[in-house]
């Protein structure tokens, strides 16, 4: 049996696994009697899939349920493919009843073989057009993505800089899991030079890109705002075996307290499973910084740049 030919399942599964088990850990270690008070306030999800294989496990009911459970007054909605976000977006009357205001994204995967040839497939950018004079139940696409680059160059890709050029046109909104190299790979060759596009970097960068580098790009662009899901580095183990913002991070988010958002990032389905204790692992260190800062990071940033608020 050849073992090479399973690796990439195994990582699968690895990843899968760390999924479930980080929200977990994160939520025991959060002691709010060791530290400061958790954040109680209403939160905006900025990176939200419903993609098809969830919707079986976790119809829409369930879904809204797990939002409203856990004060999330509004979430971008984006899926492979868009029927997801559409099916979000035409709940209407649920979402009112759960308290969830739905923002539309449009995401460029019809299928899983889309994440590695999208920047340069003619075919997503007529889809995207179609689904833009589409809209949605719930109103009209609000932002392109997410999309992934594995390859920071492919930000060159023909496909990709029509996309770009798109959006600032149109003041869309869009939402990249890309590298620090793309970002400027991205938004240097817009129109504007990038200095008129609103970009949500999911998880602000690959690997843990180095703060200094992240207050570089938001310094250079300023749409630019950073999401926090899957974040290294972001917190760090107190003393008591709470959990904290590390000191780096926590100064960031002090420097630059209006460019910074929440995400579920439901890419797979136990992110739904455990979509309550992820959210409360947010408002454990969201503890560590003053009320105000706290609220604009979980729910202030998105609704204003959505105009919810």
């Amino acid at each position: 049996m050849n073992m090479n030919k399973n690796r990439p399942y195994r990582l699968y599964l690895f990843i899968c696994l760390l999924c479930v088990l980080w929200p977990l850990t994160a939520t025991q270690a959060a002691d709010p009697t060791t530290g400061a008070p958790a954040y109680t306030g209403p939160i905006f999800d900025a990176h939200l899939h419903y993609n098809e294989e969830a919707q079986v496990p976790h119809p829409l009911p369930d879904v809204l349920a797990r939002l409203k459970a856990s004060n999330v007054q509004a979430a971008i909605a984006n899926s492979r493919p868009n029927d997801g976000t559409r099916t979000l977006a035409t709940a209407l009357p649920e979402t009112r009843a759960a308290n969830v205001k739905v923002v539309p994204f449009v995401r460029l995967y019809r299928n899983r073989a889309d994440y590695s040839n999208w920047f340069r497939d003619d075919s997503i950018y007529d889809m995207v057009l179609t689904e833009l004079a589409r809209g949605t139940p719930a109103g009209p696409y609000r932002g392109i993505g997410e999309f992934h680059l594995y390859d920071s160059a492919n930000a060159a890709g023909h496909v990709a800089q029509k996309l770009m050029a798109l959006a600032e046109g149109r003041q869309l909104v869009v939402l990249a899991h890309v590298d620090d190299a793309a970002i400027d790979g991205l938004l240097a060759p817009t129109p504007s030079g990038g200095q008129n596009v609103k970009l949500i970097w999911a998880h602000t960068g690959i690997g843990g890109t180095p703060v200094a580098r992240v207050k570089a790009l938001l310094d250079r662009y300023p749409g630019l705002m950073g999401e926090l899901s899957y974040r290294p580095s972001l917190t760090c183990d107190g003393p008591q075996g709470d959990v904290h913002l590390c000191p780096e991070w926590r100064e960031l988010l002090l420097a630059y307290p209006t460019r910074f958002l929440l995400g579920s990032d439901t890419w797979i389905n136990p992110r739904w499973l455990y979509y309550g204790e992820l959210m409360q692992s947010y408002r454990a260190w969201l503890g560590d910084l003053p009320p105000a800062v706290a609220r604009q990071v979980a729910w202030g940033n998105g609704a204003r740049l959505f105009g919810l608020e």
